[in-house]
């Protein structure tokens, strides 16, 4: 049987791979592929010497949603199907955003519904030409899950995801970037070596740092500026205690580039 989720990493440069491995159906989210993939999540994030992370989509997409068919016919179907997708996806997606190595989504064909929402759980998203990005639940006659509504807005604003929620607008790639929606927009020729140079970089970078400032960001809404700051404070002199911290100023003075190890 075809794994639904495909792993690997690289020891040597600490790039770990997840990529969505249902093709025939555009990666199309259904309970198996849900549960595949939140145990590809636990498997990568502890790994040891784990630098960066690379999320994509085998095939012609990223992600082109749930799999409707698959929870179609009222509540009695699609309340067990939805809860059990759910039960899977959330965790993934605060385990993505929890893990200290950098998330690059690499993104091609359509990112749309749940799939969506996965590509910005990402750090950094790189999308190639042609790629089509919609939210899409006005059509089925749902609202959003899997975190649509807590990256949405932090990304785009109110007005604009609004937009993308209530009239469907579907972006393209040149749009999706400059709204803030995505970082980059490359050829679909060079949508993996464009990836792999960001991971390359990303893993040589200080992890436990990046973590860090991660974590700092997504929980900086919660809290007022004095409290932030303090988070900010408790964050650095965290921070002076890695290895990474004591190469970066011994390579400051030294007028040197550091060589990290993300510890």
């Amino acid at each position: 049987m075809t794994d639904l989720v495909l792993t690997d990493f690289d020891a040597e440069s600490g790039i770990a791979r997840i990529a969505f491995n249902r093709p025939e159906v555009l990666n199309a989210l259904n309970v198996p592929l849900a549960r595949a993939f939140l145990a590809a999540v636990r498997e990568v994030t502890a790994l040891q010497g784990l630098r960066a992370i690379v999320l994509g989509g085998e095939g012609r997409a990223f992600v082109a949603g749930g799999d409707v068919a698959s929870f179609a016919g009222g509540p009695e179907r699609a309340v067990p199907v939805v809860n059990d997708l759910l039960d899977a996806l959330n965790p993934a997606i605060v385990a993505l955003r929890r893990v200290d190595a950098p998330v690059i989504a690499a993104v091609r064909g359509a990112a749309a519904g749940a799939g969506l929402s996965l590509m910005m759980a990402a750090d950094i998203i790189v999308a190639a030409t042609g790629t089509k990005f919609l939210m899409a639940y006005e059509k089925l006659g749902s609202s959003p899950d899997c975190g649509a509504t807590w990256f949405a807005p932090r990304l785009l604003g109110r007005a604009r995801t609004m937009e993308l929620l209530l009239m469907g607008r579907v972006l393209d790639a040149e749009a999706a970037r400059d709204w803030g929606l995505i970082n980059e927009v490359v050829p679909a020729d060079d949508l993996d070596s464009r990836v792999q140079g960001l991971a390359e970089t990303l893993a040589r970078g200080p992890t436990r740092a990046f973590g860090q400032s991660k974590r700092l960001i997504d929980e900086a809404e919660h809290v007022t500026l004095a409290e932030q700051l303090e988070k900010e404070r408790a964050a650095f002199l965290a921070g002076t205690g890695t290895a990474d911290f004591a190469e970066g100023t011994a390579a400051f003075t030294a007028k040197r580039t550091p060589v990290f190890t993300g510890r």
